[in-house]
């Protein structure tokens, strides 16, 4: 099971055979969701064909809620890190608006822009904006304010979309 049962419940939102969706529970970035495998592995290979299955679907359903109910511009999956304990997990991380003015509105990013280079390329690109999410709504002791619905908010508008088991 892995670290799945570490998460207090109130942070669940649904959950299939092989895997929990839940919000990250050191985030204060509303719909900043982790979806985690029941089977302790760290290799997608090692995973059940049963689980592989599930796993496309189930990400593309979370892209979906967080833009449409939540209203986020971009969202960014990821598979990061190999901490002892944990089982393989993926980040799913709303970029809203609001989260983008606060970036460029933050000198340590805003040199960043400097590096576009063409038309329609952006003046960030994920790593920075996932790092400056990192940064600022799940290390900072008092993050910035957010705009739209809270993290308990967003979490129950998400349930209602997954219709937790």
């Amino acid at each position: 099971m892995g670290a799945t049962r570490d998460i207090p419940q109130h942070f669940h939102i649904a959950e299939t055979e092989g895997w929990l969706v839940n919000h990250r529970v050191n985030s204060a970035l509303p719909g900043y969701l982790m979806i985690s495998s029941k089977t302790f592995t760290n290799d997608l290979s090692e995973l059940p064909s049963d689980n592989l299955a599930e796993l496309g679907p189930l990400l593309a359903k979370a892209q979906d809620a967080l833009k449409r109910l939540l209203h986020a511009e971009r969202v960014y999956i990821g598979r990061y890190g190999h901490v002892p304990g944990y089982s393989i997990h993926f980040h799913v991380i709303p970029i809203y608006s609001w989260v983008e003015e606060l970036f460029w509105s933050d000198a340590r990013y805003r040199l960043l822009g400097t590096f576009a280079e063409g038309p329609g390329e952006t003046a960030t690109d994920g790593a920075e904006m996932t790092l400056f999410v990192w940064r600022e709504f799940c290390e900072r002791a008092e993050p910035p304010p957010i705009k739209g619905p809270s993290v308990s908010e967003a979490i129950d508008l998400l349930r209602g979309e997954f219709q937790f088991s």
